[in-house]
């Protein structure tokens, strides 16, 4: 279990607001939160006390441990600008972490890594690789401490509920993605979308002809047509892909692993580059590595 603590007194100049740093959108981001900005950060299973709020001696846990195996990836959260990387970067935590700034007033903190894969100071964009779980500090396993802070650094808020209103479920699931919203994976929705015969630009934006043409395949397949592609929509959308697949799913299968730290051409051709890639993705994330991208693959890459 993590031993993190909640304590204020985190230094001159934490409070600062990077408005920015989530990087350029072509149009305006969604009313809703659900916009596609931010995604899972681990995968792994939530360990007995390691809640939020849970007893840590005189203060409460302020995150939530993820459990994995050491080199498990560990991915941000969302865009911004990695503004601690270090060793005990915040008051009491310990153990190898880093703190990205996402702007207005929100950071993420990940902790008890193995190794960094980024850079103090580097800007990052969501669901890029930035370290590997590990089990340094005070701990007695491997695991991700995760912490959401909203109003400044230091004001921290239960991840578990900060993350699900923005479409993620972080014990691992199916994002939610409501119309207006803008990304990467987007552009997995747009992809798919055209394998299954609608005719939409893949520009990442999720505007009215995009969630229009949703809400036809919903009610197409019998399910509320309401445009959010979630649990429900998700695994009517994505196929069953292999080395040897060809078309605009294993576009939005290439666009979903770079999203990812992949960095592959997205050509639409299952190849061998892309069977690894997707071989590479699901061992450093502990899932069956078979090659082969079905719905437990597609679900963690989306969540």
């Amino acid at each position: 279990m993590s031993r993190r603590t909640l304590l204020a007194g985190l230094g001159a100049g934490l409070g600062m607001s990077l408005v920015g740093l989530a990087g350029p959108a072509a149009r305006a981001f969604a009313a809703t939160l659900k916009d596609a900005r931010w995604c899972n950060p681990a995968l792994g299973y939530f360990p007995s006390g390691g809640h939020y709020g849970a007893p840590r001696g005189s203060y409460p846990h302020a995150g939530q441990d993820i459990t994995n195996p050491v080199g498990t990836a560990v991915y941000a959260a969302a865009a911004g600008t990695v503004v601690r990387r270090g060793t005990d970067v915040l008051t009491g935590r310990t153990g190898y972490g880093l703190v990205i700034a996402h702007g207005n007033g929100q950071y993420t903190y990940y902790g008890h890594l193995n190794v960094f894969r980024v850079a103090l100071n580097a800007t990052v964009a969501a669901g890029q690789r930035i370290a590997d779980m590990g089990a340094t500090g005070n701990v007695t396993g491997p695991h991700l401490h995760f912490e959401t802070h909203s109003g400044g650094l230091g004001s921290t808020v239960d991840p578990v509920a900060f993350m699900a209103a923005r479409g993620v479920d972080l014990g691992g699931g199916w994002s939610r993605i409501d119309p207006g919203a803008n990304g990467e994976t987007v552009k997995v929705i747009q992809y798919l979308m055209k394998q299954h015969g609608y005719a939409l630009e893949t520009d990442g934006y999720y505007g009215p002809v995009s969630s229009d043409a949703v809400k036809r395949f919903q009610a197409s397949r019998g399910l509320v047509a309401d445009g959010q592609v979630g649990p429900a929509t998700w695994p009517k959308l994505v196929y069953t892909l292999r080395q040897g697949s060809s078309g605009s799913h294993v576009r939005a299968l290439q666009v979903a692993l770079n999203k990812r730290s992949a960095g592959l051409v997205v050509d639409g051709a299952f190849g061998s580059v892309t069977y690894t890639a997707v071989r590479n993705f699901q061992s450093v994330n502990r899932l069956l590595v078979d090659g082969e991208a079905g719905p437990v693959t597609w679900e963690a890459l989306v969540g």
